[in-house]
């Protein structure tokens, strides 16, 4: 085993060296393992043994992973003692040959270089290895996700190796001159307790001072870093406790830091004019989180209040966290503060005032059983500030309003409740149609988390509502219109029907203009897709999300009253287009609507109907089905119900759905709760429309299809389910019988048939299995249903 220049390995030492390796770590060898490890340990007593260990980790790749793995393992443990005493020629040989392999194939291969790595740099220092850095930025700047993992992988352990010297940097540059080191130490800490908290577990008391100094820092970046870091210690789960002790001193820095600072000046005139250009926003608005039909949308989180992140909001959100994870224990220090500045006169003044209210808001949900016996002074206290001089605390006192909204409701029930209820109602309404564009934006958003926490209790003030939704739709301009929409779409989902019952011809001429501005919107979005000079309008996805929401609300409200504004637009086509759309958030709200249209007016579908499908069925079968679920979701719903109403016309497309839907309900762990539950009911759909095509398939999917359906809670979606899977079974019985126990528990799932002809025929099927399973095989299968499913059963004579 001679060392050169340039190193080659023998092939009689890299044989004899692979073939001890293996029987080390095999199992199933019979070698004595002490003796391997001894002649294992007496190579390693040539100069050159260690670079054999490193060309049989990265280069031998006619080898297994196990293999080349324990060599690395074995280079790693040599290294710590042989490093330093090894020759210049040798170290630098092994360095270079773990460098091409921080982006190997295998995982295992990569993480196992990296600690390699981390003990390099460990022992030689950063400054004996400068090609490790290069060789870093490279595999970070790559596309290759096998290079970037590998890369971070290395970082970390190295980082890691050498922590306590690390935190030594920080700490000795915390109170660095430079407002840039000074956030760089700030994000450091932050990602430290994100990814490695117990590293900085003993300095918690310490780092804690520094965050609360540096909250406070004259330079607003700086302090918007440590403002982070409150958040990211909670998000790392460590013991709230230690915290405790400094809420005295933390709920009044972020007090401190919502107020706004002078140079914000610009941002709040008196009143602005309706004509001048929209600037920036202090509030998120409530723009819709796209239509989702079943049970969950994950996606959904229109209860913020941010926008344009900075230190004012971000000081709001630690305010909402604290209180979230403390409750009330916060409000002895915070009440005081806040009721100190809420009382401060004078238009100088107004800056306290508006903080105050955003800092309630930011609390209204976590210390909501401290505040809850005080929460009719509060409400009344903010519906005046409604009326308020200052934009500002006209509109953060819409939002704080939004915040309390669910418990008004809750105390619609007495008197006093009912009024207040009403005196908010028409507060915000008249803020709607404020001459401030950032009010207008605030009122909307906040009535419309009004209206889903009311809902049907919105129906007495009908008429009220849309003149002032109607009024707002004519003043608007075009960013505040989207919200608008929202409010609209979000009335037709709270009250429904109720809106066409109430007001009968009056809202379909309410619903005539909207329903056309929305075609125009879209048609002229279209065009801006494609050319932009030519539509007179920038491409704006958002906006098309919003008018397909809402005429799904006006679908709702209007239903089949809405059949005359479908025949006389080009909705069909411009549909078709939004279901092809490359954004997945425009799909996701077209196939929403066009599960709405199939149920209310199918016959204007009719002329495209196979083009909806296949396009429908597309999204099902997509091998980035996690990333848009939401949009499967979605689509599928609207399979289900164009079958139910199309019939035998879907009978081409049945089967291609079909093989969509069975992996779906197979791996349903893996999955979105809505996804599987519309997978279940479209499956049983088509079978319930087309069973002789779906039934000489059911016996591949029975099981999980049962599963699935037992999850589902009672309703006509789910007797459609149903009559699918009693079509199914009278077509073809023995497809079920190997899922018979499964198949009891979904239909022991029911709380009650409300369907009297479903009941009837779930009636027939367990009768008819009973007669056919002879020989003590029905009364086998009822042993294995638990208790509770045998006692549901015998509802059904069984």
């Amino acid at each position: 085993m001679a060392t050169s220049v340039a190193w080659q390995p023998q092939e009689q030492g890299f044989n004899e060296i692979c073939r001890l390796l293996e029987q080390q770590i095999s199992p199933s060898s019979t070698a004595d393992k002490s003796q391997i490890w001894q002649q294992l340990q007496q190579y390693s007593q040539f100069p050159d043994f260690n670079n054999y260990l490193a060309f049989i980790l990265a280069r031998a790749e006619g080898k297994s992973v196990e293999i080349r793995q324990a060599a690395g393992l074995l280079l790693k443990n040599n290294l710590r003692t042989a490093y330093k005493s090894m020759s210049p020629s040798n170290q630098q040989y092994i360095k270079s040959e773990l460098l091409p392999c921080l982006g190997a194939a295998d995982r295992h291969i990569r993480s196992t270089v990296g600690t390699i790595v981390s003990v390099v740099v460990q022992l030689g220092g950063i400054a004996g290895w400068l090609e490790l850095l290069q060789a870093l930025v490279t595999c970070l700047d790559s596309n290759d996700i096998n290079h970037m993992e590998g890369a971070m992988d290395a970082l970390s352990k190295a980082l890691f190796v050498s922590m306590d010297q690390y935190l030594q940097g920080l700490f000795l540059l915390s109170n660095d001159p430079s407002a840039e080191v000074r956030k760089l130490v700030c994000a450091a800490f932050n990602l430290l307790i994100e990814v490695r908290p117990s590293f900085l577990e003993p300095h918690l008391r310490n780092l804690f001072e520094y965050m609360l100094q540096v909250n406070k820092d004259t330079d607003d970046d700086v302090a918007l870093e440590a403002c982070e870091f409150w958040h990211s210690y909670f998000e790392a789960q460590l013991p709230h406790e230690n915290l405790k002790e400094f809420l005295p001193r933390l709920v009044p820095v972020l007090l401190s830091n919502m107020i706004y600072a002078d140079d914000d000046e610009s941002l709040v005139e008196a009143e602005e004019d309706e004509s001048l250009p929209d600037r920036d926003q202090d509030l998120k608005p409530r723009f819709h989180s796209s239509r989702l039909h079943g049970s969950e949308n994950p996606e959904d989180d229109d209860d913020d209040i941010v926008n344009v992140w900075n230190l004012r909001k971000c000081s709001a959100a630690a305010l909402d966290v604290l209180s979230n994870v403390f409750g009330d224990e916060i409000l002895p220090t915070l009440m005081p503060v806040i009721q100190a500045k809420l009382s401060a006169s004078g238009d100088e003044a107004w800056k306290d005032r508006e903080a105050a209210v955003l800092a309630l808001g930011a609390i209204a949900e976590g210390c909501i059983k401290g505040l809850y016996p005080h929460l009719s002074e509060i409400v009344a206290f903010l519906i005046p500030l409604l009326d308020d001089k200052f934009p500002l605390i006209r509109s953060i006192s819409c939002w704080t309003l939004s915040r309390f909204s669910k418990f008004i409701v809750q105390d619609i029930g007495h008197q006093n409740g009912r009024e207040q209820f009403e005196k908010v109602l028409m507060g915000l309404l008249k803020r709607i149609l404020d001459t401030n564009k950032r009010v207008q934006e605030a009122a909307c958003s906040a009535f419309a988390t009004l209206e889903e926490e009311a809902a049907e209790e919105l129906a007495p003030r009908l008429e009220i509502i849309l003149q002032h939704l109607m009024m707002a739709f004519g003043k608007y301009q075009r960013r505040n219109l989207r919200i608008v929409y929202d409010a609209i779409g979000t009335l037709a989902d709270a009250v429904g029907f109720e809106l066409n019952q109430a007001l009968g011809a009056g809202f379909t001429q309410f619903a005539q203009p909207v329903f056309q501005r929305c075609i125009n919107i879209i048609q002229t979005q279209q065009l801006a897709k494609v050319d932009s000079v030519a539509a007179g309008a920038q491409y704006d996805k958002e906006f098309v999300v919003c008018c397909l929401d809402l005429l799904s609300g006006l679908a709702e409200g209007l239903g089949s009253g809405i059949e005359s504004l479908v025949a006389q637009s080009n909705l069909r086509d411009m549909l078709l287009q939004c279901c092809m759309d490359d954004a997945s958030d425009v799909r996701q709200s077209a196939f929403a609507l066009l599960g709405d249209l199939a149920r209310v007016c199918p016959v204007h579908l009719q002329a495209r109907l196979s083009d909806f499908l296949d396009i429908a069925a597309k999204q099902l079968n997509t091998p980035k089905l996690k990333e848009t679920v939401s949009v499967a979701n979605n689509a599928c719903w609207a399979i289900g119900e164009l079958a139910v109403k199309a019939r035998q016309e879907i009978s081409p497309i049945v089967m291609t759905v079909v093989l969509c839907l069975v992996p779906i309900l197979k791996h349903s762990e893996e999955l979105n709760k809505s996804l599987i539950e519309n997978s279940a009911i479209t499956l049983g759909r088509l079978a319930w429309v087309c069973p002789e095509l779906v039934s000489p398939h059911m016996e591949h999917f029975m099981q999980p299809w049962c599963i699935a359906l037992s999850m589902i809670r009672d309703d006509t979606e789910k007797e459609d389910a149903f009559r699918g899977l009693c079509a199914m079974v009278k077509a073809n019985p023995s497809g079920a019988l190997s899922s018979l126990v499964f198949m009891c528990r979904a239909i022991a799932s029911w709380h009650e048939i409300r369907s009297e002809e479903l009941h009837n025929e779930v009636c027939q099927v367990l009768h008819g299995y009973k007669q056919m399973l002879r020989n003590g095989a029905w009364d086998q299968c009822m042993s294995a249903l638990e208790p509770p499913v045998k006692d549901k059963l015998s509802k059904y004579q069984v």
